[in-house]
């Protein structure tokens, strides 16, 4: 059986592993990956609390989990696919979704799964692993329009126990399919830990079934994952077809605001990963490290961080009452009979009609 080792490109403490990796991390880029990492936490953080307030609903918080998601969507070309989970708000956020919006889907609202113009972002996947088709589709579809745009769809480990996992790259594997699979390791489905979802080693030996190549990386190591997930989207895009990437990675919070993780993991593990692991300190060290750490620069970020989350809280409040029709209006081009009867009662119901 081929090891799969997992790839590093910065330690811990803030330092690159190989001395040839240092000419492909500019200063530039190690500072915006920093500044969408930061956005992200902030945008998180936030969210949680407008939740405990009542003003979002149940709220899939990814706190420990941004180097995996910032640094893969960086990755991407402006007319590329992105399929995301009920987490993966970073990785929208970072191939350019709007804040207000991604606010207005956890206030229920369908506007919510609308992304701006000219960026191609799937609606949130609650079933789990059904968008590894979705994506698998729309990869072949530009395959089959002779593009150079690629797909990438973000799962978590519970994902690998479902059928759709090795349909998507059983079926992308024998079409060549330009997409990546982008697995978030973060070693909980919900409650149940990854030893008890499966006897294999790592993820990202599943590849070896379907003929891929099966990757594993360091999923707090937004470099590692920036350009490992750079060569397989080139892979894809050149013809030659499908990656599995496993980013091993850490989410510190509860799987969702409804749920208590302490009920199923030991918290103090948490405490000792965001003080050895963490992605976001990660990078701090390095920027500190290399000269480029500003306390000035750190304070202004945060400050346009926070004035751009609050004005995208303010336009969420501000959006108009959502029409009830939509529940029903959406379902089919034409209504059926139990659709417009389902309609009619409810609309009983609220005239006081119907109780």
């Amino acid at each position: 059986m081929k090891e799969f080792q997992t790839k590093q490109y910065l330690d811990e403490n803030g330092r690159i592993l190989n001395g040839e990796l240092k000419e492909l991390i500019t200063d530039e880029l190690a500072r915006i990956l920093y500044e969408k990492m930061l956005l992200v936490r902030t945008f998180d953080r936030k969210a949680i609390s407008l939740q405990r307030q009542g003003r979002l609903g149940t709220y899939a918080p990814f706190e420990g989990q941004e180097a995996a998601q910032v640094g893969s969507a960086f990755a991407l070309h402006e007319q590329d696919w992105l399929f995301p989970t009920y987490r993966d708000h970073a990785a929208s956020i970072t191939f350019g979704h709007s804040l207000t919006t991604i606010f207005l889907y956890w206030n229920g609202r369908v506007e919510g799964c609308v992304p701006p113009d000219g960026r191609r972002i799937f609606p949130p996947a609650v079933p789990i692993a059904t968008q590894l088709l979705h994506a698998t589709g729309a990869a072949l579809a530009e395959k089959w329009k002779h593009t150079e745009n690629a797909a990438i769809v973000y799962f978590g480990d519970g994902a690998t126990s479902e059928g759709d996992f090795h349909e998507g790259l059983n079926f992308a594997s024998v079409f060549k399919a330009p997409v990546v699979f982008f697995n978030q390791n973060n070693q909980y489905a919900i409650s149940v830990p990854i030893h008890k979802q499966m006897n294999s080693e790592t993820i990202a030996q599943k590849a070896v079934a379907y003929g891929i190549p099966g990757v594993r990386i360091d999923g707090n190591d937004v470099f590692s994952v920036y350009f490992e997930t750079k060569k397989a989207l080139d892979r894809a895009r050149n013809g030659e077809g499908p990656t599995l990437i496993e980013a091993v990675t850490w989410r510190y919070g509860a799987h969702t605001t409804a749920d208590d993780p302490t009920k199923y993991r030991n918290q103090e593990e948490s405490k000792v990963k965001r003080e050895t692991t963490d992605p976001i300190l990660r990078l701090e060290r390095y920027l500190k490290n290399e000269g480029l750490w500003d306390e000035i620069w750190l304070n202004q970020l945060q400050k346009r961080i926070d004035d751009k989350i609050e004005s995208a809280i303010k336009e969420m409040e501000a959006f108009p009452k959502p029409d009830v029709k939509d529940l029903f209006d959406h379902v089919f081009a034409e209504p059926t009979w139990t659709i417009q009867k389902q309609k009619d009662e409810y609309y009983e119901y609220l005239r006081g009609v119907r109780r």
